[in-house]
């Protein structure tokens, strides 16, 4: 990490920071920082980014908005509700099923990308042979849920 990244990417003075879908049609803004970031090598997740996992970064609920346009559900329309912009079809943020104080935001969808790292992994037991990330900490499905507010303390503490 180059010197003053740290201040400079994740200071309280920076925020808010904003972003949109690859359209532009719905944008949001975040004014709170991450509480953890994270890639999901899930079956699912590969799927619905096409991609070898999916990006996320857990922002307070309070410190999140969707300031133009209105997101719709999509993926598998379940209890997890994803949402996706209605033109473009960008899988934008997840709001995990009766967890209402958080959100998980695809941070690829905010304009300034340069602070994301994803700091936990999870389902690497379904990643592909050749995903690597540079996580800290990986779980084969997911986290159990009382590490949960040890790796939300080492997150904030590493992240400033």
């Amino acid at each position: 990490m180059r010197a003053g990244r740290k201040e400079q990417l994740m200071d309280d003075r920076n925020l808010p920071w904003e972003g949109g879908c690859r359209c532009g049609r719905v944008r949001i803004k975040i004014s709170a920082k991450p509480i953890l970031t994270m890639a999901c090598h899930c079956t699912g997740c590969q799927k619905m980014t096409a991609s070898a996992y999916s990006l996320s970064a857990a922002i307070p609920n309070e410190g999140f908005s969707v300031i133009q346009g209105e997101p719709v559900i999509g993926g598998l329309h379940g209890a997890s509700r994803h949402y996706f912009c209605p033109y473009c079809m960008s899988w934008m943020f997840t709001r995990p099923e009766g967890i209402d104080w958080f959100v998980n935001l695809r941070p690829t969808m905010l304009d300034k990308l340069d602070w994301f790292t994803p700091f936990i992994e999870t389902w690497t037991s379904e990643k592909l042979s050749w995903a690597v990330t540079p996580a800290a900490h990986s779980y084969k499905a997911l986290p159990a849920f009382d590490e949960y507010e040890g790796l939300v303390k080492e997150y904030l503490a590493r992240a400033g």
